[in-house]
């Protein structure tokens, strides 16, 4: 048997991979990965592993042995430049680090491509220091730029926002350049993101907020800041762009897979030709409602990777517990479940004698669907449990802000 391929040595693809065999898989299996390192987690990269809090040795998600022992064959450094259909199979042809190239076929593909980190497209966006941060190589080149002055971060969303709060911690000069309203406008609610505002305000992190980058300004061979719309230059030694990331669709493209800003996937993560499947960062997904959503997160490879295994092994898929995501900013811990509606009615669970914890449940149809917890994570494990048993309580039943949410809940089943 020609076995599964999956392009990709990301957390979702060694997660399936581990299914897989565990499930009872016994046929060929490879994992194609572009980058030269074992598979890594990466969540640390704007965290602990900037921090110094760890090596590349701490980061890896298997040891290197982990691959031979299981009978997964393991393709570092290796970039699959092209995909064709061969009957219900795939034919990949592959480029190696040292430039050489082969073709593999392949039973079953599984696209596990993940993202790319989006440039800027203004004057200066091309200069060495002009940095992004998705891989480890570009954790190492931001962590030798620490020391080298002001640092500019054009981007406040998550990646943005951990990283201006780790440099913060180490002692540089950091602004956050964010052109919407407030941080995190995708991502949390609009009381949430002025709770973190202020958080990072008090750290010392100036953010910019309604603030269009116009250049990068270059003096010589270096930066010397960034030129906002309003004619406003903030010194900059450095500049860190996290303004979002580009599914890597370029192969679903070559085999025809129907793709709108990701490879769209079903429940049981199968494309549009019934046959290929995707997961991680590179999918987007239809939901029962017949939306689409796209989740980038720890929790999404991993429950897309065991919903693939499921698919290939040939057993139900499970139904997915509320999606959950977090952000560790400073001394300040975001944990989110379920999906935020902004149109959704507000509960606020907050302690005057813990001024950095801050609860916000969201009710829609008064029934509870998602929470945002800050520095609370017995909350955000109550409110997780709850979700995935399907207790879905009134906003009446979790308003008494005297009572911990762990007991209020436990009282509901």
């Amino acid at each position: 048997p020609l076995g599964v391929a999956v392009v990709g040595a990301s957390h979702a693809a060694v997660h399936l991979a581990d299914r897989l065999r565990a499930g009872g898989y016994t046929g060929a299996l490879t994992l194609i990965g572009g980058e030269p390192h074992l598979p890594y987690q990466r969540p640390p990269l704007s965290k602990a592993w900037l921090k110094g809090d760890g090596s590349a040795t701490s980061l890896v998600l298997r040891a290197e042995n982990h691959y031979a022992d299981n009978g997964i064959e393991l393709l570092s450094g290796t970039v699959a430049e092209k995909a064709d259909r061969d009957g219900d199979g795939v034919i990949l042809q592959l480029r190696r680090a040292d430039g050489s190239r082969e073709t593999r076929s392949f039973d079953r593909l599984v696209l596990a491509t993940g993202a790319r980190a989006r440039r800027l497209e203004i004057p200066g966006s091309d200069h060495r220091d002009v940095l992004v941060l998705r891989e480890l190589d570009d954790a190492r080149r931001l962590a030798e730029r620490i020391g080298c002055g002001p640092v500019v971060v054009i981007g406040g969303g998550f990646i943005g926002l951990e990283v201006a709060a780790t440099l913060r911690g180490l002692g540089a000069e950091v602004t956050v350049v964010e052109a919407g309203p407030r941080p995190m406008g995708r991502a949390v609610g609009s009381g949430t993101a002025d709770f973190l505002l202020a958080a990072h305000a008090e750290m010392g992190v100036d953010i910019a907020l309604a603030a269009e980058p116009t250049e990068i300004v270059v003096a010589g061979d270096r930066i010397r800041g960034v030129r906002l719309a309003d004619g406003r230059e903030i010194p900059a030694a450095t500049v860190l762009v996290g303004v979002g990331a580009e599914p890597r669709t370029e192969l679903a493209e070559q085999l025809g897979l129907e793709c709108d800003r990701g490879v769209v996937v079903d429940e049981q993560c199968l494309a549009s030709d019934g046959r290929t499947l995707a997961i991680g960062d590179c999918t987007i997904q239809v939901s029962r409602s017949g939306g689409r959503v796209r989740l980038e997160s720890v929790d999404n490879a991993i429950e897309q990777a065991n919903a693939a295994a499921a698919t290939i092994l040939g057993h139900d898929v499970p139904q997915r517990p509320a999606p959950w995501f977090w952000s560790d900013q400073g001394s300040w811990k975001l944990q989110i479940v379920g999906l935020v509606d902004e149109n959704a009615d507000v509960v606020i669970r907050s302690d005057i004698g813990k001024p950095q914890r801050r609860v916000t449940l969201y009710f829609a149809e008064d029934a509870l669907i998602a929470a945002e917890c800050v520095n609370a994570p017995a909350d955000f494990v109550a409110v997780r449990s709850a979700l995935a048993r399907g207790v879905r309580p009134s906003r009446d039943e979790l308003a008494d802000n005297g009572v911990a949410l762990k007991k209020l809940l436990a009282a509901l089943g």
